[in-house]
């Protein structure tokens, strides 16, 4: 098991090594394999990555953000502009049905709503404007249609772990309520975890998924 020095190295080394994140902007705190990432970025984009990057680090537990988006001067738009680029965007991905989500845009912060079939497509949306100029965060408030598959959701969830993760398959506990699943017990990585909440979602069926699982190393 790490330190906290020794993960807090750790994360401070892996934040160098993204060439996308300007490491020296974002300050590491650790306390019992908690790590808070605090300091200014330039751009949405560049927050969300030193995300990633400090849960790419093992021995991290869970992770807290302070980190506050001061776009660049060339990097600042209005509303107005945001939200036609987001329409823009969504309109030419390929995986979104025409019309299924709706955009607001507030002092740069851009929120998602509507409905789609399924989460993959959720999670597309998102992904797509992320690095766009003038965003300073996102609001994924995008619903799932109700689908007619409730009765097998349980079952294909459990198949779906044991066929991605065999060795933690039998630590998850899964409980479906309706359309809505919650994750249960311990996993070994954020990979890992990722793994099976991502197992979760891309059931036929599932509305919501409640990550109660725990990373233990």
């Amino acid at each position: 098991m790490k330190t906290d020095a020794q993960l807090k190295q750790d994360v401070i080394s892996e934040l160098k090594w993204e060439p996308a994140i300007h490491a020296g902007e974002i300050g590491v705190a650790v306390h019992n394999g908690i790590v808070t990432l605090a300091g200014h970025v330039g751009s949405y984009g560049e927050k969300w990555d030193a995300e990633r990057a400090a849960q790419r680090v093992f021995g991290v537990k869970a992770l807290a953000i302070e980190i506050d988006v001061a776009l660049e001067v060339d990097s600042q738009r209005n509303d107005a502009d945001i939200a036609h680029a987001v329409q823009n965007v969504l309109h030419w991905t390929t995986y979104l049905p025409s019309n299924d989500v709706n955009i607001m845009v507030e002092d740069g912060w851009v929120t998602l709503s509507g409905e789609v079939n399924w989460n993959f497509q959720r999670e597309t949306a998102v992904a797509a404007i992320r690095y766009l100029k003038g965003v300073k965060g996102v609001s994924n408030d995008i619903g799932i249609r109700s689908q007619v598959y409730s009765g097998v959701i349980k079952s294909d969830i459990e198949a779906a772990l044991k066929r991605r993760a065999h060795s933690d398959a039998e630590h998850i506990g899964v409980d479906v309520q309706g359309a809505d699943v919650t994750l249960t017990g311990t996993v070994h990585s954020w990979f890992e975890r990722d793994l099976v909440r991502n197992s979760a979602w891309g059931t036929p069926g599932v509305k919501k998924v409640v990550d109660n699982m725990v990373v233990a190393y």
